[in-house]
């Protein structure tokens, strides 16, 4: 009786999801929790020592660090926005999430993610000021302008959160709870509804498009540039280090952008729900895990500070 009042209710009234995540692998589990556990300690340890670096630092405290602390705190909260509810679900049978719990994951997730496209774009314009109008630079990236565009990045990210998550929960469900992911994402969401999707998909289709492409065409308009100034440095060596930053910037960018517009952009029937879990993996655990790695590897500045902040703590022993 209770079952079958529950299929007559629209989705917008249930109580809750169940995430069937990598249920059907259950050799994969432990595994699986172990190997992201790792992953989500080292995230969360490498990315506090971006974020403290940059505050203890005065070295650091330029705009380009301004920026990479902003998405160290945007890839801690991404990550903590999943991963943890992952590793008890991969522990427990009970693998339920209520109804208000899995709008706010998707709110919050895509919200940061949103972010994240938009920030990584600003960076690339930062670069892009350093590098090719560098007695301009202090003027241009004014502390104030940057703060600004780091708050435009939060705005613009939550809003069309705000946005494609109305979207997604008004689409009709009849009955149907059972996401066959790890998390409440748009793609296994969409997959639930028990109506045409087709008008949904198209605006989501074309925010996603706008969030995702128009970053990467600034990034890419910005290292044409980049490269073209890099070119004409006639000192090797001032080639190398603004090579070796910029090429921080642009590996990040590729396993960010790279795996988003796999999850994103592609039409829904071509959607493999076993390949988008591991992708959703990779740019929720993996490229926040592996950011201040090649920040830190390929930067001076950065391993500068962490000798001086070790050797300091070591001498007040």
């Amino acid at each position: 009786m209770c079952q079958q009042r529950m299929e007559q209710k629209n989705g917008s009234s249930f109580t809750g999801f169940i995430l069937l995540g990598f249920s059907d692998r259950p050799q994969l589990e432990l595994v699986l929790f172990v190997v992201l556990l790792i992953f989500y300690l080292f995230t969360l340890l490498g990315n506090t020592t971006i974020i403290a670096l940059s505050h203890l630092d005065p070295h650091l405290q330029t705009p380009m660090y301004f920026f990479l602390s902003n998405l160290s705190f945007l890839d801690l909260c991404y990550t903590t926005s999943t991963v943890p509810q992952l590793l008890v679900h991969l522990r427990r049978a009970d693998k339920s999430i209520s109804f208000g719990g899995c709008v706010v994951q998707l709110f919050v997730a895509l919200g940061l993610g949103s972010t994240e496209c938009i920030l990584l774009g600003v960076m690339a314009f930062d670069r892009y000021a350093a590098i090719c109008r560098p007695l301009h630079y202090t003027v241009v990236m004014h502390p104030r302008l940057c703060a600004l565009m780091a708050s435009a990045s939060w705005v613009i990210g939550f809003a069309n959160s705000s946005l494609q998550t109305v979207l997604i929960f008004i689409v009709p469900r009849c009955g149907r709870n059972k996401i066959d992911h790890f998390f409440c994402e748009i793609p296994p969401l969409f997959k639930l509804a028990c109506v045409d999707t087709t008008v949904y998909e198209s605006e989501m289709f074309f925010v996603s498009v706008m969030i995702l492409l128009i970053p990467v065409a600034l990034i890419t308009f910005s290292y044409g540039r980049i490269v073209r100034a890099v070119l004409r440095i006639k000192s090797s060596a001032g080639q190398r280090k603004a090579f070796g930053t910029c090429g921080s910037h642009i590996t990040v960018v590729s396993l960010f952008y790279g795996t988003a517009i796999y999850a994103y952009l592609q039409p829904s029937n071509n959607y493999s729900q076993d390949h988008g879990k591991f992708v959703s993996l990779f740019y929720t655990i993996v490229t926040p895990m592996v950011n201040p790695v090649i920040y830190t590897l390929r930067n001076k500045d950065v391993t500068g500070a962490m000798k001086k902040v070790l050797c300091r703590g070591h001498d007040s022993r």
